[in-house]
């Protein structure tokens, strides 16, 4: 494999190794390294835009999951000006998202989730080239099988058993 593709083959057998509750960052260059175990960090000699696509792409072929995907709110809010190319990498984004939603949420909100699922679940970190700030985009592994009104179906109906047997008359 070329090496300017190594990543692409590193994401792959990362990706299939994550599960529900694993995050993905795909992270501008001046994102922080970590040392904590169970943080894997993956050099990507590509954009942020790039990456995503890729990243998607892995995911969609699984069905163990689905990605929830997060973008700071502070790329909305800067203006190209500051950044220079902010807008261009908003555009590029949007074709990235292969049509998924987007949360928004500050950066700091984002770091603080992330480190608090770092401390049981695994984390993949792709650093990209992209040199601006805020253009992170991060990625909360759900079941790919299993979506949130199921579960919520499931514990209505675990509820209405437990209080059947609350209320039943004795014999």
């Amino acid at each position: 494999m070329h090496p300017e593709k190594a990543w692409v083959g590193a994401v792959d057998r990362q990706v299939g190794q994550l599960g529900y509750r694993n995050w993905i960052v795909i992270a501008e260059a001046s994102f922080p390294a970590h040392s904590r175990p169970g943080v894997r960090q993956i050099s990507a000699p590509v954009e942020v835009p790039e990456a995503l696509d890729y990243v998607l792409q892995s995911l969609e072929k699984t069905e163990n999951v689905r990605p929830q995907l997060y973008l700071t709110r502070e790329l909305r809010s800067m203006e190209n000006d500051f950044a220079p190319g902010i807008d261009t990498l908003r555009e590029r984004l949007k074709g990235s998202l292969h049509g998924h939603e987007t949360t928004e949420l500050d950066q700091q909100s984002l770091l603080t989730l992330l480190e608090d699922a770092g401390r049981s679940f695994d984390v993949l970190v792709i650093r990209t080239q992209t040199a601006l700030p805020y253009s992170s985009v991060f990625v909360e592994l759900r079941p790919g099988y299993w979506d949130e009104s199921s579960e919520s179906r499931l514990r209505d109906r675990i509820e209405q058993e437990r209080m059947q047997r609350l209320v039943r008359p004795f014999p």
